[in-house]
C-alpha cells in the first residue's frame, strides 16, 4: 500500500541519520552512527547565532564495538555540532555503555546509565537503531543462523509479521505458533 498524496507543503527540517555495521579483524563488530539536523531556512539559535539553510543545527557521531553475543566492549560518541557550547560534553557518558549486553530491556538499561543530564538526547535517540543494526550485523555468525529457538525468543511478538498466531511464526516455529490449529500453514 503506498502513501496517499501530500497536501501542498513546504519542507522545514531535515534530520540524517546513517547506521553502518562493520565486521573487524579482531572479530568483534563496530556498529557507527551520525544524526545530522538541519533547517531549509536561515536563524539563530542557541550560542552559535545565526545559522543559513542547510547548516547543521545538530551532527553527532557514535560508535559502539560489540563482541558476537552484542555484549558492549566500548563506546565513543562525538559531537561535532550541536546549539550550545556545553553539547560536547553531553557525549562523554557513552563509554558507561560498555558491559550492556543488547537484548530485551538494553535500552532501560542505557537509559539507567547515560539518560537525563548524563548524556546527550540525540546520541541516546541512535541506541535503539545501532542495536538493530548490530543484530542484523552479527546474523552473518553460523551460531546465529542455527539458534533457532534463540531467534524465535527473539523475535515472537516483536511485529507484525511476528505475531505468535500469525503466519510467519506458523512455519517458523509450529510449536510456538498460537492461532487457530486449523489455520493452512502459508507457502513462504
Amino acid at each position: 500500500m503506498s502513501l496517499s498524496l501530500p497536501a501542498e507543503r513546504e519542507l522545514l527540517h531535515l534530520r540524517d541519520i546513517a547506521v553502518r555495521g562493520f565486521r573487524r579483524a579482531d572479530g568483534l563488530f563496530d556498529i557507527e552512527a551520525e544524526i545530522a539536523d538541519s533547517k531549509t531556512y536561515g536563524f539563530s539559535v542557541g550560542d552559535h547565532g545565526a545559522l543559513i539553510p542547510g547548516d547543521k543545527l545538530h551532527n553527532m557521531r557514535v560508535r559502539m564495538t560489540v563482541d558476537t553475543s552484542l555484549t558492549i566492549i566500548a563506546c565513543e560518541a562525538e559531537t561535532l555540532r550541536g546549539p550550545f557550547i556545553a553539547c560536547p560534553g553531553g557525549a562523554a557518558s557513552f563509554g558507561l555503555l560498555a558491559g550492556l549486553t543488547i537484548r530485551s530491556g538494553f535500552l532501560r538499561e542505557a537509559n539507567a546509565r547515560i539518560g537525563g543530564v548524563a548524556g546527550c538526547t540525540h546520541i541516546r535517540e541512535l541506541l535503539q537503531q545501532m542495536a538493530t543494526v548490530a543484530v542484523q550485523t552479527t546474523f552473518i555468525l553460523p551460531a546465529r543462523q542455527k539458534d533457532d529457538a534463540a531467534g524465535a525468543n527473539r523475535l515472537i511478538d516483536t511485529c507484525h509479521a511476528y505475531a505468535a498466531d500469525g503466519a510467519v511464526v506458523q512455519r517458523r516455529w509450529p510449536e510456538r505458533y498460537t492461532g487457530a490449529a486449523n489455520d493452512a500453514v502459508p507457502a513462504a
